[in-house]
């Protein structure tokens, strides 16, 4: 609570009904759930992640609608987003899934520092599940990120811990594990 900013992967959807998709697994949480979000301090979601068309379209209409509500900032697949902190820092949000594009990447990280981005974030969904080391992809686009003008890149998919590496000024995670995974 004391930090000056906390971003997540929201790899769910905040819905209250839906009729979830025909795969394996879905995950879907009630709307309430951003109460959990606030209160723990957490202004930030990237919703670029293969779990926010669980619940089709409807479910991810209802999981940005909850998250305006409750004033967390979110960025999905391939967009960008400006969060201004408490202090008054300007923090730019990338976020990209799976399929990343070199061009994309250097455009918005772009985009973001003509916006007035003082910090720019870039937030990947990638890599092998359960793999504890970082895919030759992960670490191209990292690079390129960072060589864009990202100050961090932050990586999540794999479930578990993957290395940190310090590239050029900038600081990639290439996968954090997991916080919280219920179920």
């Amino acid at each position: 609570a004391q930090d000056d900013f906390t971003i997540i992967n929201l790899e769910s959807v905040l819905a209250d009904s839906g009729y979830a998709a025909g795969k394996l697994f879905t995950f879907r949480g009630p709307t309430a759930y951003t109460e959990i979000m606030t209160s723990s301090s957490v202004e930030a979601v990237t919703l670029a992640n293969n779990h926010t068309g669980d619940f089709h379209t409807k479910g991810l209409t209802h999981t940005k609608d909850a998250l305006n509500a409750a004033h967390v900032t979110y960025v999905e697949k391939d967009a960008s987003a400006i969060h201004v902190t408490e202090s008054g820092l300007t923090i730019g949000l990338y976020a990209d899934s799976f399929y990343f594009n070199t061009g994309d990447i250097q455009k918005n990280v772009k985009k973001l520092r003509d916006q007035g981005a003082e910090v720019i974030i870039c937030a990947f969904h990638w890599g092998t599940e359960g793999s504890y080391r970082p895919t030759a992809t992960q670490k191209n686009f990292a690079h390129t990120a960072i060589d864009a003008g990202a100050d961090i890149v932050y990586g999540h998919h794999p479930h578990v811990l993957q290395k940190i590496e310090e590239y050029n000024g900038g600081i990639i995670y290439y996968s954090l594990g997991n916080f919280i995974f219920g179920g």
